[in-house]
């Protein structure tokens, strides 16, 4: 007999079993309409994000590599040194590398490379080297290697003309690099001779016939005749000019020596006549006197007792005197009167010897002037003239031959011996000559110290982008580099830099410091174009939808699948999101698919 404890468990067993039969069969069983339903697509719910309060920054990205930019290739412009058979040429005649450009730093002044033993120098300037410049070459050429040799202490003008000055400092500039600057070739040096003897062979013509000119005997005499009216009017001239120089004759002289003495013996006897009038005028009048006698004396008439002899001194008389006075004065003037008469005649005789002599030169020259001519029409007339005429062209068409020729003569630059580079100093990226080999296209390529980034962006891109803008670039390691777009389009193409694909823009990017960056090295660059200056909302660019009217707007769930439609204004877009103002704030979320 079974216990009642194992009947309820057989008979809860039996309820557990025929419960899990009718739950299978009643999975299996249902209507149309659960079927159907169970079928039908779920009941679509809505995607959201939130809007966000932030700073918003649009950027363009691309990849590139860093290199040294603004690469130029060089090529000489023209021979270096002399040519073939020229000391400073080599025997093919061939411009041959003797030391090939070396890669690295270089600056104003280095010696780039040699050429059959010459220098290339490397100096600043805009202006390519084109031409040989040689004495007196003029241009803006000139002038900017007079810059260079400026800036390079080797002084000189700024002229703009290669003058003797500037060749001076060319010359110091070669000296101190161990050169010798560019002398005149051989085939120069040639010419030269050979134009200076042409123009001694034409002088040696010319007096050859103009000597048979002057001993013609049609000429003879009328030359003779000319050196006499030579001779005449030199003489003529001699006399008018010592007469002009001497204004009395030796008697003249004598006469004018004479009158003075008489004039002089005519004031000495005028001094002396007056000098006794006035002594005779102021002698005193004496009284009478009187003299006692003692005895009789020899002579005298005895009278008796003591006789007395009464004496008296009679007055001056001063009437002779006074004629004497008189006479002296008439003398004097008459004296003076006859050496005025002299100076007066020899003023005359000069002045009519004078016109004398005029007249002389006057009639000497008119001689000179007709023997001169009548030579002249003499010497036109023979066929002598013709020889002369032809030899004096010849000559001064040497003469000019050799001016021209002189004016370009002497220390020169060859073209090729200087390359002008728009900035220095520079680097030498990449040599494509070697010693001993010909100097025919591109001997190198250059490019600036600084670096550059190149790199391409889409068609629609490269319209927001601008020169200036501020970029970054970030290479492997992640630290990041300020940097600025320099070029969009044609003007970002570099020479030698694979072109982008089609449909692409070719940018390029300038490094702010290259302190830390190596060549070669691929980055990831960023320009910016655009930027909020503060937060500002954003929602993401599929959260905005324009309306038939034209505006804006997004969908703002307020409950849970329950959405209104607000109005915004947009701004900046980046990054998949889009600067938004209206009813809107921070948190808020927005519809970006489904309902």
């Amino acid at each position: 007999m079974k216990s009642p404890r194992r009947l309820l468990a057989g008979v809860i067993a039996g309820v557990v079993v025929i419960a899990a039969v009718g739950w299978g069969l009643s999975t299996r069983l249902r209507s149309p309409a659960d079927e159907a339903a169970r079928r039908a697509a779920p009941r679509p719910s809505l995607v959201t994000a939130a809007v966000e309060r932030r700073k918003l920054v649009s950027t363009v990205v691309t990849s590139g590599t860093l290199e040294y930019g603004s690469p130029r290739p060089i090529s000489l412009a023209g021979v270096v040194g002399g040519p073939a058979g020229d000391p400073a040429g080599d025997a093919s005649g061939l411009q041959r590398a003797t030391r090939a450009p070396r890669k690295g730093r270089i600056k104003e002044g280095s010696v780039l490379m040699e050429v059959n033993g010459r220098p290339v120098f490397a100096l600043r300037g805009s202006v390519p080297m084109h031409r040989t410049i040689a004495p007196g070459s003029k241009g803006a050429d000139v002038r900017q290697l007079q810059r260079a040799l400026r800036r390079l202490g080797f002084g000189g003008p700024l002229t703009g003309v290669f003058d003797r000055a500037t060749i001076a400092a060319v010359t110091r500039m070669y000296t101190r690099k161990g050169y010798e600057a560019q002398q005149p070739k051989l085939a120069d040096r040639q010419a030269y001779d050979t134009l200076r003897k042409a123009v001694q062979t034409a002088r040696e013509t010319l007096a050859t016939e103009k000597q048979a000119l002057d001993q013609g005997r049609d000429v003879l005499p009328l030359k003779v005749k000319l050196d006499n009216a030579e001779a005449d009017m030199t003489s003529a001239k001699r006399a008018l000019q010592k007469a002009e120089e001497r204004r009395l004759t030796p008697e003249d002289e004598t006469k004018l020596a004479a009158a003075d003495t008489a004039v002089r013996a005519a004031e000495e006897k005028l001094a002396a006549a007056e000098q006794a009038l006035e002594e005779a005028r102021t002698r005193p009048d004496p009284g009478p006197t009187a003299t006692p006698t003692s005895g009789p004396t020899s002579g005298s008439t005895p009278t008796s007792g003591t006789s007395v002899v009464a004496a008296t001194q009679p007055p001056a008389d001063t009437g002779l005197l006074r004629m004497r006075v008189e006479n002296a004065r008439a003398d004097l003037a008459a004296a003076r009167e006859a050496r005025g008469r002299v100076l007066e005649e020899a003023r005359q005789a000069r002045a009519k010897r004078l016109e004398e002599l005029r007249k002389a030169v006057r009639t000497a020259k008119e001689a000179l002037v007709t023997a001169r001519q009548a030579l002249r029409q003499a010497r036109q007339l023979t066929p002598t003239r013709l020889k002369v005429a032809g030899a004096e062209k010849d000559v001064a068409a040497a003469r000019s031959m050799l001016d021209e020729y002189a004016r370009t003569y002497g220390t020169s630059v060859p073209p090729g011996e200087v390359v002008f580079l728009p900035t220095l100093p520079a680097r030498v990226q990449k040599v494509s000559v070697k010693a001993g080999q010909r100097v025919e296209d591109e001997v190198a390529t250059v490019t600036s110290s600084s670096f550059m980034v190149t790199g391409s962006v889409e068609a629609a891109e490269s319209e927001l982008l601008r020169a200036g803008m501020e970029a970054t670039i970030e290479i492997d390691t992640g630290r990041t580099y300020r940097a600025t777009l320099t070029a969009v389009g044609d003007q970002a193409k570099v020479p030698g830099v694979e072109e982008p694909s089609e449909g692409a823009v070719p940018i390029l990017l300038t490094p702010t410091k290259g302190k830390g960056l190596k060549a070669g090295t691929a980055v990831t660059a960023r320009v910016t174009v655009g930027a909020t200056e503060e937060p500002v909302l954003v929602v993401p660019v599929a959260a905005v939808i324009t309306s038939a009217d034209g505006k804006a707007r997004v969908r703002v769930e307020y409950e849970p699948d329950r959405t209104k439609d607000v109005e915004v204004r947009t701004g900046l877009t980046a990054d998949g999101n889009v600067e938004v103002t209206g009813a809107l704030k921070e948190g808020d979320r927005v519809v970006v698919s489904g309902g």
